[in-house]
């Protein structure tokens, strides 16, 4: 039960967040989302050297269970330790108050920490539904933006068609084996083995922005740069790939699926590539790169090897976190996120040394870490075809010619003189520092000893490397890097080319994506005001009938039944008199007995009039269980 304060911890964590950033100052606000995800780290680190499990029992059939494997722990460990430096960053460079921002950033990661550690579609559906929750919350967090909540309700509404998918294929799982546990796949039929596998590939195609859901992602920069740095760069995307990873030795019997799996991957990656060449807008380049190199981890994963994959993704997640932190420095500097309006390589010499090295390992040039889990691709890629090998060794030639040009463009030499001082703080620098720290530790990935040292601990599998393959991709890199240096020149002529501006608008998949999710919100509109005017007016209407009726059963009440019994009474009591007082006169006398018993028959009549509702129920009911016994007893007789 210890491994569910992996995410409990956070998540409980949270709320105390939010409240002191009400109350507290920068720091303390700040301070205290650093002690909650430094705890998930250690926890982490505990569960792996302990090998701690959970399970939760619902009831005998729905158990909440979470579990450590090779993989998860390469994600489990790694969403904590980016988040830390770009808690830090969004502590010193976003405006207050703080507390909302980082108590749901905090929570985040603990729903992040569910869904990784879940071992069964029930859970990982808990994890899934609060990371989309909190998605949307902080893509709108400066909601007197107008454009912010409605970027925000666009991507939440692409990402649960997505999400659809996910309760599609838990269902079948469930009906195929009854519960909900990752290891029941194998063993469905193969109806409900094709409608799990296309339901989860449904999920994790919206949830990794990949080809056709990529543009959602765009949607999703209105949001802050820490959050945009943290979901929408390391983690959030990453759900639905690490859901790929985790399943796909469950699912080679679907014949169809890997295929599939590598076609989006690669469509997306040369796709992306082109757009973030052509992308004017910072941001927006680097979340096409982000779909684009999520790409390139799909490819490894349909061609069976979902570490080569995860390991491209702890690589990716630390400098392309530390990218968008760099590019939210230079926002404050110029007030835009234009790269035409930037060349801040004079006033900001310190963070452009930091984004080169990170722009370096986008763009996968050896000898940083992220060209070896780069060439790694490249290599499993190979295994399965030459042709898709020279396609992932392209989409790496891509991304050398968009990381160039957003070097050169954020942080080249400019013409104009800036006025007054650079506006950073030593947060911002220690945040981004940090991330370039970690992507030059990774270039050990390179030594053969700490290779063999992963493929023990994480259980992964000998790649076989090709001189000449890895030789091609270096050219292609720097082929790349020396085209997207000549591309800064002429950056505003490519722009304004009609294909340019398409690509930057992923292939009108944006506008498709905005009409859609307007589409959906004026259906929301109408069918709230039919509930409003139809539904709400009827069900009104029903309660003023249903309140007339009652009323005129209350006057009848009076009017009627209790007239009849104080009539009732009245003659009762006449009897009595006449009985008392004719003697002699009449003929006949009333006993006295039945006298007192019409008195009292009158008298109880008129107290069960109580004008209680269930007081005529009961008498209805009593009234119908005598009616019944004596057509019983007759029945009987």
């Amino acid at each position: 039960m210890m491994l569910w304060m992996v995410p409990l911890l956070p998540i409980l964590a949270a709320p105390l967040v939010y409240f002191s950033g009400r109350r507290g100052g920068r720091i303390w606000v700040t301070l205290l989302a650093l002690l909650a995800v430094t705890g998930v780290v250690a926890l982490v680190a505990l569960a792996i050297g302990n090998e701690w499990r959970g399970s939760y029992a619902l009831n005998s059939v729905l158990v909440l269970q979470l579990e450590l494997t090779p993989l998860s722990r390469i994600v489990a460990l790694a969403v904590p330790l980016i988040a830390l430096p770009i808690l830090l960053f969004a502590g010193f460079h976003e405006r207050p108050p703080l507390g909302r921002l980082l108590g749901i950033m905090t929570a985040f990661v603990g729903a992040m920490e569910l869904l990784i550690l879940a071992e069964d579609l029930l859970t990982l559906l808990v994890g899934w539904e609060l990371i989309g929750a909190c998605s949307w919350a902080l893509i709108s967090h400066y909601w007197q933006d107008k454009s912010a909540p409605k970027d925000a309700i666009q991507a939440f509404i692409v990402t649960r068609f997505g999400d659809l998918g996910l309760y599609i294929a838990a269902a079948a799982v469930f009906a195929g084996g009854g519960g909900f546990g990752y290891q029941a796949l194998p063993g469905l039929d193969s109806s409900l083995m094709q409608i799990a596998a296309a339901g989860i590939l449904l999920a994790a195609v919206a949830k990794s922005a990949q080809v056709p859901f990529s543009a959602w992602l765009f949607a999703a920069m209105a949001g802050p740069v820490p959050v945009s740095a943290l979901l929408h760069a390391a983690t959030l995307v990453a759900a639905g790939l690490y859901l790929l990873a985790r399943v796909q030795p469950l699912l080679t019997q679907v014949s169809w699926l890997m295929p599939t799996i590598v076609a989006i991957g690669l469509i997306t990656a040369l796709a992306g590539g082109v757009v973030s060449i052509v992308q004017g807008h910072a941001k927006k380049l680097l979340a096409a790169s982000t779909s684009a190199q999520y790409g390139l981890m799909w490819v490894a994963v349909g061609v069976g090897y979902p570490g080569v994959a995860l390991l491209h993704f702890l690589a990716h997640g630390f400098f392309k976190a530390g990218l968008f932190l760099a590019t939210g420095t230079a926002e404050r500097q110029t007030g835009s996120y234009q790269l035409a309006r930037m060349r801040l390589g004079a006033r900001l010499p310190g963070i452009a040394l930091l984004s080169a090295i990170l722009a370096l390992a986008l763009a996968g040039l050896a000898p940083l870490g992220a060209a070896w889990t780069k060439e790694q691709i490249v290599s499993v890629a190979y295994k399965d075809s030459l042709w898709l090998a020279l396609g992932v060794a392209l989409a790496g030639g891509l991304s050398a010619i968009y990381a160039t040009r957003f070097q050169l463009a954020m942080f080249g030499r400019s013409s104009r003189r800036e006025q007054g001082p650079p506006r950073i703080n030593w947060g911002e620098r220690l945040a981004v520092g940090g991330l370039a720290a970690v992507t030059l530790a990774l270039s050990i990935l390179w030594w053969p000893e700490a290779q063999s040292w992963l493929r023990w601990g994480l259980g992964l599998p000998q790649v076989d490397s090709h001189f000449w393959l890895l030789v091609l991709s270096l050219v292609l890199v720097v082929l790349g890097i020396l085209l997207g240096a000549a591309l800064v020149r002429r950056d505003e002529a490519l722009q304004q080319q009609d294909w340019a501006q398409s690509a930057a608008r992923w292939w009108e998949l944006v506008p498709l994506t905005r009409e859609i999710g307007d589409a959906v919100m004026k259906l929301a509109h109408r069918l709230a005001r039919f509930d409003a005017q139809v539904l709400e007016a009827a069900t009104f209407a029903l309660a003023a009938w249903a309140r007339r009726t009652a009323l005129g059963l209350a006057r009848s009440d009076d009017e009627i039944v209790d007239a009849s019994l104080r009539g009732s009474a009245r003659s009762a009591t006449w009897a009595a008199r006449l009985n008392a007082t004719s003697g002699e006169a009449l003929s006949w006398r009333l006993p006295g007995s039945l006298t007192g018993l019409v008195r009292r028959g009158g008298h109880w009549a008129r107290q069960a009039q109580t004008g209680q509702t269930h007081h005529y129920y009961a008498g209805i009911a009593i009234g119908f269980a005598v009616l019944l016994l004596i057509l019983l007893l007759g029945a009987a007789l």
